[in-house]
């Protein structure tokens, strides 16, 4: 949902001078540029799942990329089965703008490149000491989706996406220093008169199953993200108080650069 003071949902993981990019929304290098991120020094992108949301800003990560850079440097991008697809896709809807500033620009005769690799379960990235593991979720009738597991430094931070509460997720959230996830106040959307809308409540973990959750895979922090409805001013507490009905951990719901320390 578009709100004034939410930019979409991405989830920047900076461990040391490395950073992860999860999910690539609205307006996320408008949003990364206050926190130091760039696209042209990302290590990689991981993309939970090809929902409209989750990468309408795709096509400005690659072409921010291949912009600031001098020399060919291809974006790592994982996603789940149907990603590479969805690469060729996005690069096609970008080739005029290619062909204007290749036309332009001298010292750019590369095109810009990315190396995408579809994933579904297990290892899927490791460098520096940090390995990410990925597993599948469940945002049906949305599939494959997947969510990941990013472990460093003896921390573990889960990106779960989009996804009710299955067996992958419970394996990725497993002793998770934290727990990122989207997450829908379901007496709010139950009341809105529109069934289009009510039918997010069937594919998308509400605030008690996210709780449940992090109670059940021994989570220290469970972040409520990409909330839905945008809470409103004030209500704020209220969120966080119907997760700690099921969890004795921290919650904290997230606004734009929240930063959070594993």
């Amino acid at each position: 949902m578009v709100a004034a003071d939410r930019a979409g949902p991405s989830t920047l993981v900076r461990i040391g001078q490395t950073d992860l990019l999860f999910d690539c929304g609205r307006a996320v290098l408008m949003r990364g540029v206050a926190v130091g991120m760039t696209a042209r020094d990302l290590a990689a992108l991981f993309v939970t799942h090809m929902h409209s949301d989750h990468t309408t800003d795709y096509n400005d990560v690659i072409t921010t990329r291949w912009i600031t850079n001098t020399d060919p440097r291809p974006l790592q991008a994982f996603g789940p089965v149907g990603f590479g697809k969805f690469t060729d896709a996005t690069l096609a809807m970008l080739e005029n703008d290619i062909h204007y500033r290749m036309a332009h620009h001298a010292d750019l005769p590369h095109r810009p490149q990315v190396t995408v690799r579809e994933v579904s379960e297990g290892l899927v990235w490791e460098a520096g000491g940090i390995r990410v593991m990925a597993a599948p979720t469940d945002h049906s009738p949305v599939h494959p989706t997947v969510g990941f597991r990013i472990e460093a430094e003896g921390k573990v931070v889960t990106i779960a996406g989009d996804t009710v509460p299955c067996a992958g997720l419970a394996s990725l959230c497993r002793g998770a220093d934290v727990y990122v996830q989207t997450v829908i106040r379901r007496q709010v959307v139950e009341k809105v008169p529109l069934q289009r809308f009510r039918d997010i409540l069937d594919y998308h973990s509400d605030i008690a199953q996210a709780a449940q959750t992090a109670r059940a895979a021994g989570v220290r922090t469970l972040v409520l993200n990409h909330p839905v409805p945008a809470p409103r001013p004030g209500t704020e507490p209220e969120w966080i108080a119907e997760a700690k009905a099921h969890f004795d951990g921290e919650v904290l719901l997230a606004n734009d650069l929240l930063k959070v320390e594993a």
